[in-house]
């Protein structure tokens, strides 16, 4: 497993790092605040990141958001001196939280929740931008999914919100919970269709139940949608 250590306090980030070595944990690397950790990621792969929530300026919360959303499978523990940030750090979907000073057995307890999920179904949550804060969306929640460059625009009841995924990517995560395929620009779920019409050139154009926007399909995504439900 690949470890990530984010900790401002040099003492803490060397005292983590034996308790991994003892445990014989090997790849592990170190940043001392939030603008390295996200460095690190956009350039590598993680399995584990340990985020200390009391960090100078962007605090361990809002990097871990930021780490969500960069990576969605990234397992996260905090760490901290204090217990009340616990419910926030459940919230953004950490795997454990760890009160300073804890002992290796905690460490290690935490470790092993992990190793035991790896390989198991986890319900799926989305964990999108929506201006300066997140939203943790569940698939039934998303309306339609948008293209835009290398990320996408997901249509909620609030609006827009950015996921940073390739929408084919997306689709391979979405397309069990009844989304389809209906232009190289769109997916839709299916649950959220009002009313179907048909356009020139046997396009379908689709309209949804909870929002007012219409959205038209390519000539080969109409194909592909009537083919899949015999419309």
């Amino acid at each position: 497993m690949k470890i990530l250590i984010v900790d401002d306090e040099e003492l803490a980030r060397a005292r983590l790092l034996r308790m991994l070595s003892t445990l014989e944990y090997k790849d592990i690397q170190q940043a001392q605040n939030a603008d390295e950790a996200i460095e690190l990621f956009k350039k590598e792969k993680f399995d584990i990141v340990f985020l200390d929530i009391n960090m100078p300026g962007t605090s361990g919360l809002e990097v871990g958001y930021e780490l969500k959303y960069l990576s969605p499978d990234i397992n996260i523990i905090f760490q901290t001196a204090y217990e009340e940030h616990a419910l926030k750090a459940f919230d953004i979907g950490a795997v454990a939280y760890l009160v300073k000073p804890y002992s290796i057995d905690q460490l290690k307890n935490s470790l092993e929740r992990i190793t035991t999920s790896i390989g198991e179904d986890k319900e799926l949550r989305i964990l999108s931008k929506y201006g300066d804060s997140y939203l943790l969306l569940k698939p039934e929640e998303i309306h339609y999914v948008k293209a835009d460059l290398s990320e996408v625009m997901i249509r909620t009841k609030k609006g827009f919100s950015y996921y940073a995924q390739k929408i084919s990517d997306l689709y391979d995560r979405l397309e069990s919970f009844g989304f389809v395929r209906i232009h190289r620009s769109y997916l839709i779920n299916t649950n959220e269709i009002k009313e179907i019409e048909t356009i020139e050139q046997s396009k379908l154009r689709f309209s949804f139940r909870n929002n007012s926007d219409n959205i038209e399909s390519s000539k080969d995504g109409a194909k592909a949608f009537r083919e899949k439900f015999s419309v």
